[in-house]
């Protein structure tokens, strides 16, 4: 008896699970318009496109200039050392949006007027090389410094130590850092919308003032970055695993955005 009161106690249970999995999903089905994401998708998928290509030249850019920030910031020359850590100090202490908007409408006022895509890129690429700079710098630091000596010992200059035995270790204990920087980078694209580049934020947002439906429309834009950024970390993941095990012993993290 006690074992058929609990069958009958459980398939009430689930009776009541399932009808209130019913109603949430049809309270879901009123509140976000899955038919507009499907029908709006070609050009959420050109906005995506846009996205793309910003973040991977912002990304080509930023690590670029980020190894030239570190080895300033590592630099025995103050003037050098001293630009660097300026440099990196505003970008780390400022919105990206504010720097967007110094690059697109304040070099403006000086008469050089760029257009917003080139805005964009060259605002995002400064933004990533200060927090890949102290990535960088991170990595740097966490080779021993006997292995420079040694280097030196054998009659290499300091730059072949550096471009033979310091940064080949250095980059390959920096990869799950920088590849977070990425992913953040990929995301903050969104930002440069608001000087009129048609990439994914943008084009949601006109379709969503012609339909008033702006939380599909968001729901929408969450759904194609979150399978963008989800790729990237697994190529990334797959990337560290080829080149090699990450050192747990060192913090090269130091420019990730807490």
């Amino acid at each position: 008896m006690v074992l058929v009161n609990f069958a009958l106690d459980f398939n009430k249970l689930l009776a009541q699970a399932k009808e209130l999995l019913d109603v949430i999903a049809a309270k879901i089905q009123n509140i976000i318009n899955f038919s507009l994401i499907y029908s709006s998708f070609p050009k959420l998928l050109d906005g995506a496109k846009v996205s793309l290509l910003i973040s991977l030249c912002s990304v080509i850019l930023g690590v670029s200039l980020g190894i030239i920030v570190a080895t300033g910031r590592l630099s025995k020359f103050w003037p050098t050392k001293a630009i660097s850590s300026a440099y990196v100090a505003f970008i780390r202490g400022t919105p990206m949006i504010v720097q967007i908007f110094i690059i697109h409408y304040g070099l403006a006022e000086f008469g050089v007027t760029l257009p917003a895509f080139a805005s964009g890129i060259i605002a995002l690429s400064l933004n990533s090389g200060a927090y890949m700079g102290e990535v960088f710098r991170g990595g740097i630091q966490s080779i021993d410094p006997g292995q420079t000596q040694a280097g030196l010992s054998l009659g290499l200059t300091p730059f072949q130590v550096f471009r033979y035995i310091v940064f080949p270790q250095a980059f390959r204990r920096v990869i799950p850092s920088m590849g977070n920087e990425m992913v953040t980078l990929t995301k903050d694209s969104s930002l440069v919308n608001f000087i009129a580049i048609a990439e994914l934020t943008y084009r949601a947002t006109l379709i969503a003032s012609r339909t008033y439906e702006y939380f599909t429309m968001y729901i929408g834009i969450a759904i194609v970055y979150f399978a963008i950024t989800f790729a990237l970390s697994q190529l990334l993941a797959l990337l560290e695993r080829r080149m090699g095990p990450y050192d747990s012993d060192s913090k090269p993290g130091k420019g990730l955005r807490r």
